[in-house]
């Protein structure tokens, strides 16, 4: 069981590791615009997330008027 535990043991030395490999590919100017998209994306997933939780709420304005006859 140890076994497959181990190789996901992240510690500071591998944050370290992965804070350098990440700017030597993006640069250090690169760094702020890729984290405010990460931040927009997981907002909108947030958003869209809570929105499929609760399906009981919709938009009338949607629905198309049923014609007199």
């Amino acid at each position: 069981m140890n076994a497959f535990i181990l190789p996901l043991a992240i510690g500071a030395p591998q944050i370290i590791l992965i804070v350098v490999v990440i700017l030597l590919l993006f640069g250090g100017r690169k760094i702020p615009e890729l984290m405010r998209g990460l931040g927009s994306g997981i907002k909108e997933f947030k958003d869209a997330s809570k929105d499929d939780e609760n399906p009981a709420t919709t938009d009338d304005s949607k629905k198309v008027p049923e014609e007199n006859k």
